[in-house]
Parts: structure tokens; sequence; C-alpha cells
């Protein structure tokens, strides 16, 4: 096979995967999408002599950044310094990820080993997860989140159980496709493998479908409003005047509250300029928000802010706090979600699972002085401060406890198990996608909190600066999904829930499983390529 046909190859792995992302594609082609890269792999191991020591990387590259372009392009519509990262480094990693593989394979397997990758790409995709310059959007299992029906079973399992779904199955269906292109299987190989792949594909999809028939809520209701005020985040969301866009918040939720309902929910950054934490009753906007609260006593307010706290004199600033220009006093910057009631009583939720080059600069000991290139996405420019408990807000009269969760932590399945496990029995999501304009980026976005949904089986109220809010059930389905760039108000009964799913209690295990594998494949390869060496010498 000439090299070229090799690149064209990896370019049409690509575009099969994109073709099968959310929100407009098939996800069956993603079970089809990495046996382009197989095919690479397995040429330039049988034909190593003609190929240098990292052609598996070079080779397959121009596939992963293909399938990283053509899904989250939308990206550079609110920072070019994040785009370009997520382009370049993702794709490095995915290829670094199919080279360990081929280097494993080629030292452990004599020539078999197909499922060294499924390990290695799931511990790839959990460290992606929990590192400093995490972007796990494009995780394999992410990409099912379009079709409910096939993936129930994530209460199990979480995303991880897709992932390792999608590459068995590609194997199981590369290794049939060899063994017919080649000739050198036996008829009896072929159809195991073939007959293997269609079953692996197809058992999944009846129990998750049996599993979404069964599954009934119980009857828990809980009265929510869900605010859209749709206020440019380019141009409004500065400029307007605190209290205009605070009314407009208030102005919308009045449209359908009376005393049945029990909670407001409001967008990121929907308290928009700095609110000092040792402050709080100085803010012109917070005490709009508490006087209306006032008026209904049985009400609670989730709304987003952007808030500060400044260190004491003899406290240990953190590696993200910022220094007052005439002063040796320090103060970490926020992106905060209040919960206010009828008492005045506060309960604050700072972010914490921040969005790479966006909020936070990775690794801010190393690269502090490169923070001021951070796009401003909430009224501070830089790298923000983070809670380290995943905080639940309560309400005193039922002890009904809810899930402040802010716009990117949606993403993280385990993360997000944190506040079930603290006791949460619904989860608001309150986010500001209106930096990617009309784009896959925010209806990707909504997908993850689908995804939540069923991991958890919580009712998610969801309320976004501008569309998709929405009330996702127990099972994931979504209803009342407001338009996009629209200005909207909805309300729903949501069923509050107190179990806990088998994934929630025990998070990502199928990953931690997979990279401790991992490593002794790593260790072992690196022996044997030593022992070898040795041999040779």
């Amino acid at each position: 096979m000439k090299k070229f046909y090799l690149i064209l190859l990896s370019i049409l792995g690509g575009v099969i995967l994109s073709l099968g992302w959310p929100v407009n594609g098939f996800p069956g082609l993603l079970f089809l999408g990495f046996i382009p890269f197989l095919f690479i792999e397995d040429h330039i191991r049988k034909n190593r002599m003609k190929f240098g020591r990292v052609s598996v990387f070079l080779y397959t590259y121009p596939g992963f950044f293909t399938w990283n372009i053509l899904t989250t392009w939308w990206i550079w519509n609110s920072s070019m310094v994040g785009a370009i990262l997520a382009f370049i480094l993702n794709t490095m990693f995915m290829s670094l990820v199919f080279h360990a593989y081929h280097i494993s394979r080629k030292q452990l397997s004599h020539g078999q080993g197909f499922f060294i990758l499924v390990f290695y790409w799931i511990t790839f995709e959990y460290f992606h997860h929990n590192w400093d310059g995490t972007w796990p959007w494009l995780s394999l299992g992410n990409g099912l989140a379009g079709y409910i029906k096939w993936i129930q079973w994530y209460e199990y399992t979480g995303i991880f159980g897709g992932t390792f779904w999608i590459l068995s199955v590609n194997i199981l269906l590369y290794k049939a496709l060899k063994g017919m292109f080649s000739g050198c299987f036996t008829n009896r190989k072929i159809l195991f493998n073939g007959l293997g792949g269609v079953l692996l594909f197809i058992i999944p999809l009846i129990i998750s479908l049996i599993i979404f028939n069964r599954y009934e809520e119980k009857y828990n209701p809980v009265d929510v409003i869900v605010v859209q005020p749709n206020i440019d985040p380019y141009t409004e969301q500065y400029t307007l005047p605190v209290l205009t866009i605070i009314e407009k918040n208030l102005d919308l939720a009045s449209e359908k509250l009376d005393s049945n309902v029990t909670f407001i929910v409001s967008p990121e950054s929907a308290i928009p300029g700095k609110i000092w934490e040792h402050q709080l009753d100085y803010s012109f906007g917070l005490n709009k928000v508490k006087a209306f609260s006032r008026q209904y006593p049985g009400l609670q307010i989730v709304i987003g802010a952007s808030t500060a706290r400044e260190y004491a004199e003899d406290e240990k600033p953190s590696a993200t706090a910022r220094k007052f220009s005439d002063t040796n006093i320090y103060y970490d910057a926020y992106n905060t979600a209040f919960c206010i009631d009828a008492s005045g009583d506060l309960q604050i939720y700072h972010k914490s699972k921040l969005t790479p080059a966006v909020e936070k600069m990775p690794f801010p000991e190393l690269f502090k002085p490169l923070e001021r290139f951070a796009i401003d996405l909430g009224g501070h420019v830089g790298s923000l401060g983070v809670d380290k408990e995943r905080k639940v807000f309560t309400r005193e009269q039922d002890h009904l406890k809810t899930a402040p969760v802010i716009c990117y932590e949606t993403v993280f399945g385990e993360y997000m198990a944190g506040y079930i496990r603290n006791g949460a029995h619904l989860i608001f999501v309150i986010t500001n996608d209106g930096w990617w304009g009309n784009t896959p980026g925010h209806r990707q976005h909504f997908t993850f909190s689908q995804m939540r949904a069923i991991e958890s089986r919580r009712s998610v109220a969801r309320s976004a600066n501008t569309g998709i809010s929405a009330f996702i059930n127990q099972r994931g389905e979504a209803f009342q999904m407001t338009q996009y760039w629209v200005p909207a108000v909805i309300r729903q009964e949501i069923n509050a829930n107190d179990k806990i799913t088998f994934y929630v209690r025990y998070g990502d295990y199928i990953a931690r499983v997979c990279g401790y594998v991992s490593a002794l494949l790593i260790l072992i390869t690196i022996s044997r390529n030593f022992i070898n060496r040795k041999r040779k010498t």
C-alpha cells in the first residue's frame, strides 16, 4: 500500500468518526470509525522496515486531527488560544495512544493483542478527565449522547462503558474484514469475529431498550421555573446596567410564578459584575434578588454570578490568586452559584471544573504569566479559584437538596456523581452557551446533561443564558427545549430521587481498572524491549 493511501485512510477514519458524532451524526458510525486506523497500524507493523519508528503517530495524526476539527471547530468562536490547544494537543494525545498501542502489540502479542488498544484508550480518556489541561469532550462514550435509548446502562458503567463498547465492536469487525481481505483467516474465524461484532453491538442495545421501557420514576414532584434571559455575552452582559439584566431574569420568572413554585433557576453569570464575598450586603444585584425572594416564603432562587474573595494577610493565597497592584493583599475570583431564599441566607458554590485556556491557565504555578491571555467569560480575566467539595444546596423546609452544576462541569460524570453522593435529589445546570454562537457546540453540550441524568437517575432543570434550556427526566428525555437566541421561561414539575445508582456509588471504576492494566502492560513492554535490545548486543 502506498504511503499516500495511508494518509487517505487515516482521514477517512476521521470523517467516519465525525459523521457519527452528536448532534447531527449517526452514532452507529462510531463502531466503524477506528477500523481505518487499525488497518494503518497493522500495515506499518508488517512492513516496519519501510517505515520510521514514529510512523504510526504520523499516519494516524491526520485522521484524528480531522475528527477534532470537524466536531469541535466551534471552540474558535469563544477562544482562539483554546481552539488551537484543543485541536493540536488533543490530536497529539490520540495519536500517541495509538502509537503506544502499536509498540506494546509488537512487543507482547505476536501480531494479536488488539484489545491492548481498549485499555490504553480508556486510560487516556480517564487521564484527560482529570489532569489540569482537561478536554474530554471527544471521549468516545460521549458520542452516544444523542441517542439516550442506546445508553440506559450508563447508570452502571458511565461513559467509559460506551468507550469500551465502541472500541470492542471496531476491533471485532476489523478482524473480520482483515480476514476477508487477506484470505489468511479461516472462514470460521471470519464468521466468529463478524458475528461477534454484530452481537456485541446489538445485545447492549436490547438491554438498554429494556431498561428504558421498564424504568419508572417515583412520583416526588418539585415545581421548578427555568429562565432563559438571552443576554448577548459579548456585548450586553458587561455593558447593560446590572439591575436591567437582573430584572429581565426576574420579570421572565414572574410570568409563570405563583406560591406553588419551589425553585427558580437562572443561568450562569445572571448577576453581572464583581461581588466581593466579604461585602455581600453591598451588592445591588444580590439585594435585588433577595428582595424578590422575600415575596415568596417557600421559594429558592438558584442563580449564577461572578464573585471574589480577599485573603487575610496571614492566609496563604492559592495558586490562582491575584495580587492587588498597590498592596500585598491577594484575592481569588470565582464563577459562582448562589442559592437565595426568603430568609436572606445565602448558600454559595464555586465552579470547580474550569475550562482550560478560558477560565484557567493549566498548571498555574508554571504558566501564571500567560493567564492574562485567557478570555473574559465572567467579569474576570485570568485563572479562577475553585471549591474542593461538591457542595449541594439545601432547602430547610423539607431538606430537599440540589446540585448546582455550572457549565463545563456537566462534561464530567464521576465529578457530578460527587454531588449525588453528597445528597443531591435534583440537578440544576446553569450555563452560558452563547459564547459559541448557534453551532453544534451548545447542542453537544446539552446532551451531556442528558447523560448525567441517566448515570445518576436524577431529574435535571437546565437554565442556559440562551438555548437550550429544558427539563430532563431520569431516563434522559428532554422536555420544553427552548430555541437558541430567544428569551424564554418554562415551568414543570420534576421528580426528586434519593436512590444511588451503581455508577454514582463506584464512579469511573472501568477507567481505573484499565489504568492499572495499562500501567502493567507498559511496564512489561519496557521490560521486553530492554531484554530484546540486550540480546541483540
